[in-house]
């Protein structure tokens, strides 16, 4: 087995000292060695979408991704989503009450925050086509879509 050492990341702006094996999983690594516990574990193979964080800033699932892969790239988690566009993925997110048990939704505003810096202004298939892969077991797929066309500036036909 190979031996733990020291990592520099660099998580939502800071450059942050890690203590692994180099195949950790990144997820790991931000959860028990950052102690940045809102990116969630959810199925562990990068199927659901709950681990979902940012690496200069493309969507990935970071319980596939080894912390001695991640070198000089920039993360950002959700602790860290708090430019404009984030602050109005929030405020959207609250606007419609999209959470219910709420454990995916770090990830659900990962991918959203990803699919508007590259479209501002997406379409329901677009929508659907970024936020595929991100499972919520109460459902919310509507309200998230919603949400996401009220953060873009667009009217949402909710019935919220």
């Amino acid at each position: 087995m190979t031996a733990p050492r020291d990592f520099t990341i660099k998580v939502n702006g800071k450059r942050r000292q890690v203590r692994a094996v180099p195949d950790m999983p990144l997820l790991w690594a931000l959860r028990q060695e950052a102690g940045l516990a809102g990116t969630k574990f959810g199925c562990g193979g990068g199927f659901c979408g709950a681990c979902t964080v940012h690496l200069d800033g493309a969507p990935v699932r970071s319980c596939q991704l080894p912390v001695g892969d991640v070198g000089n790239a920039a993360i950002t988690t959700i602790e860290g989503l708090n430019d404009a566009l984030g602050e109005r993925l929030k405020a959207a997110w609250l606007e419609i009450d999209v959470m219910q048990c709420g454990y995916c939704q770090a990830g659900q505003l990962m991918s959203a925050h990803a699919l508007l810096s590259q479209n501002p202004r997406p379409d329901g298939d677009a929508i659907d086509g970024a936020m595929q892969g991100n499972i919520c077991r109460c459902a919310t797929y509507n309200r998230i879509r919603d949400a996401i066309l009220i953060a873009s500036g667009q009217d949402a036909h909710h019935d919220h």
